[in-house]
């Protein structure tokens, strides 16, 4: 694989990394961490044209497109583990041509972290995370986060009616989204473990909530790396952890089938995806080395490639495109937002 770097701008603690079209149009988007600070979009060659999305808030860690929406999303607003009480919350936006981004409130939910919008059936549903139900100080985890989930309706502003459907997942961080057996789903990492959740068939049926697998995981993605026809998963271990390792399911057991073999500290991000015609898993570090890294299997075992060292990723994003693919990374130890494009 070959990378080029393109450095877009220097964003103070820059948290977010993500993507949508907008009028038709490829753009990544990202925010900071940084209370009161600056939420960004790139378009054009080279995402050489940035507009400001937003300039009062930080605590963004997640920015997604609505299914079925024309240049709309949601964003998280305001996620700090040092404040309290909670200031965390959903905002929706829109893009117009010729007035820029509207953005308004749509739900607070204290530690919100994670979130997700699953279209299924013709039905947008909402999914969030909540790293913990209240904190007294940072290091505090002495209270557990739950998963909610509700409905988006037509006008998000409107609201979103939420109902509690996962509770007791302390340090309740880490999220991806999958699918299984033909349906969209979501897996929640936490100190107690993996859970798939899975939405209804029909609007008013029960969501479906099932542990995978039990340990203090951080952050997870799946993949089916090897090409066996079934996904593996990459786990961050413990919460933001010193450990990277990739599971094999065998006999409906997960079993470590690699460890990642780099002194690491701070690890934080990872995707599963096709990734110049391969299989993958993308992930970052904000400590140590810092490392932006890819890992595929190539005749019979696992290949780390090392695409930047000293960036330190808190969040990226990849997007598959015609040509090449491109790692949209929120390089939070750099100050940075950034895009890597690789090709073959």
């Amino acid at each position: 694989m070959k990378f080029e770097k393109i450095h877009l701008d220097n964003i103070q603690r820059c948290y977010c990394a993500s993507h949508m079209e907008i009028d038709g149009e490829l753009v990544a988007l990202f925010a900071s961490e940084d209370p009161k600070s600056i939420c960004k979009m790139y378009s054009g060659k080279d995402f050489s044209t940035s507009e400001v999305i937003w300039d009062n808030a930080g605590g963004c860690m997640s920015i997604i497109p609505i299914p079925n929406k024309k240049n709309e999303f949601l964003a998280v607003q305001e996620f700090y583990l040092k404040v309290n009480p909670s200031l965390a919350k959903i905002v929706w936006g829109k893009y117009e041509k010729g007035k820029g981004w509207i953005i308004k409130d749509v739900l607070h939910l204290p530690y919100l972290h994670r979130f997700d919008i699953y279209n299924k059936n013709g039905v947008n549903y909402f999914i969030a995370a909540t790293i913990a139900e209240d904190k007294k100080d940072k290091e505090d985890w002495t209270k557990p986060g739950q998963v909610y989930v509700g409905v988006l309706p037509k006008q998000c502003d409107e609201g979103i009616e939420l109902t509690k459907i996962v509770d007791d997942c302390y340090k309740n961080h880490g999220y991806s989204r999958g699918y299984h057996n033909g349906s969209i789903c979501g897996y929640f990492a936490s100190a107690q473990g993996v859970l798939r959740v899975t939405p209804p068939n029909e609007l008013d049926g029960d969501w479906n909530v099932e542990k995978i697998m039990d340990g203090s995981i951080s952050e997870i993605a799946f993949v089916d790396i090897d090409n066996d026809g079934v996904e593996e998963m990459m786990t961050i271990e413990p919460f933001h952890g010193n450990a990277m390792k990739i599971y094999k399911l065998v006999n409906g057991k997960y079993e470590c089938d690699f460890t990642y073999p780099y002194e690491i500290d701070f690890a934080h991000t990872l995707v599963g995806k096709k990734f110049c015609g391969v299989n993958s898993f993308i992930g970052g570090v904000r400590r140590v080395n810092a490392e932006l890294f890819v890992i595929q299997y190539i005749n019979n075992e696992y290949v780390v490639t090392i695409v930047e060292s000293g960036v330190g990723p808190a969040n990226i994003d990849v997007v598959n495109r015609e040509n090449d693919d491109i790692i949209i990374a929120a390089n939070h130890t750099m100050n940075e937002a950034a895009i890597y494009i690789a090709t073959k």
